[in-house]
């Protein structure tokens, strides 16, 4: 008697424990729907042909155009990568960008994707992009499924060669930053950046008081530009025929 009460008050603790987890989903069988049949019209259009460097252009600074158009690029460019992270909230689909801390750089308080350098204990770039998203914003790589990646693009001023990834969860994840990494974490609604007005130009002012007019994304006082901006073009111009709308989840803020 003891051992069955022992094992039905394991079997409740554990359905408890399930539909907690169950609820935090909170998706209606239409929502999940939609859900899983957007990821997958991105997925398998991940897996055609890229948009490429004629995306990717569409969001260059002037100046930095023809260096692009060429595809030289230095030797010893350093491998780095990036992770568009989506995942349904609210109403919406959301993903998220980060503001550096100012420091001593050339990508100083600057709007970017999560990511960074490759490590020689990564064992391929999308190793990297996971470890870097859950050493920068918190969210482990088993509860981030990769369903592709972008173009890679050469940025000159810093040689890096980024490597981007688009990967998914099916709840907001739970975000703890690193401040030495992150100033600021901004979530950004998908259909917000689809929108035409969002795209535009603004002046940049840099630290030696140059400045540069620059297409860009902007939310309020968020302004994305550079290589974060021409790689969000890209991903943007796979979404042209995938559509957004029924797309919700209420799952806990």
């Amino acid at each position: 008697m003891n051992s069955y009460k022992t094992h039905f008050n394991s079997f409740c603790y554990l359905c408890c424990k399930f539909s907690n987890f169950l609820s935090g989903f909170r998706l209606t069988p239409y929502q999940m729907i939609n859900w899983l049949k957007f990821t997958g019209l991105l997925s398998a259009r991940l897996s055609l042909d890229l948009p490429g460097i004629d995306a990717q252009l569409t969001m260059a600074p002037v100046h930095r155009i023809n260096d692009i158009k060429s595809g030289l690029q230095s030797n010893d460019s350093v491998k780095s990568s990036v992770l568009i992270l989506l995942y349904p909230a609210g109403e919406s689909i959301k993903t998220v960008v980060m503001l550096r801390p100012s420091y001593d750089g050339v990508h100083s308080g600057q709007i970017s994707l999560p990511g960074g350098k490759w490590e020689t204990s990564d064992n391929d770039m999308s190793t990297t992009a996971l470890r870097e998203t859950f050493e920068e914003i918190g969210v482990p790589p088993f509860k981030i499924r990769l369903i592709g990646h972008l173009s890679p693009l050469y940025i000159p001023p810093s040689n890096y060669i980024v490597f981007p990834y688009v990967g998914i969860t099916e709840i907001k994840p739970e975000f703890l930053t690193d401040p030495a990494e992150v100033q600021e974490l901004i979530e950004i609604d998908i259909s917000e950046l689809l929108n035409k007005e969002t795209c535009t130009t603004r002046k940049i002012t840099f630290k030696d008081g140059t400045f540069l007019d620059v297409p860009c994304y902007t939310f309020g006082e968020t302004i994305i530009w550079g290589a974060t901006a021409m790689i969000l073009s890209e991903f943007l111009a796979l979404l042209e025929n995938i559509p957004l709308t029924g797309i919700v989840s209420e799952s806990h803020e």
